[in-house]
């Protein structure tokens, strides 16, 4: 098996650095909040609890495909398909629920 290194790995790793860092009081916060509330949530109010936890997801997925495609653009059309698939991965690998849609944005 050939291990390759990836060549955007440094770069995404510190983006998604400052992502974490900017966003630790905002939409993190955030997804924390609205989990612990549908985590707590009696059975009545549990799916509209996980429909608030689950937009508070979307609004983080599509911050992180915002950072992704700004950089994207900057980049010819190899380099940038070979980045995106890059900078997914390494965001379904260090936030799974975000993982889940960010192929899709």
């Amino acid at each position: 098996m050939i291990f390759r290194k990836r060549r955007f790995a440094d770069l995404i790793a510190r983006q998604l650095d400052v992502f974490a860092e900017d966003q630790q009081h905002d939409i993190f916060a955030e997804i924390r909040d609205r989990k612990a509330l549908y985590d707590g949530a009696d059975r009545d109010e549990a799916e509209e609890l996980y429909g608030d936890y689950i937009d508070a997801v979307e609004t983080g997925t599509e911050a992180l495909a915002d950072m992704r495609d700004r950089f994207k653009r900057t980049l010819e059309e190899d380099a940038a398909e070979e980045y995106e698939l890059e900078f997914n991965r390494a965001v379904r690998k260090r936030w799974p629920e975000f993982g889940l849609e960010i192929d899709l944005r």
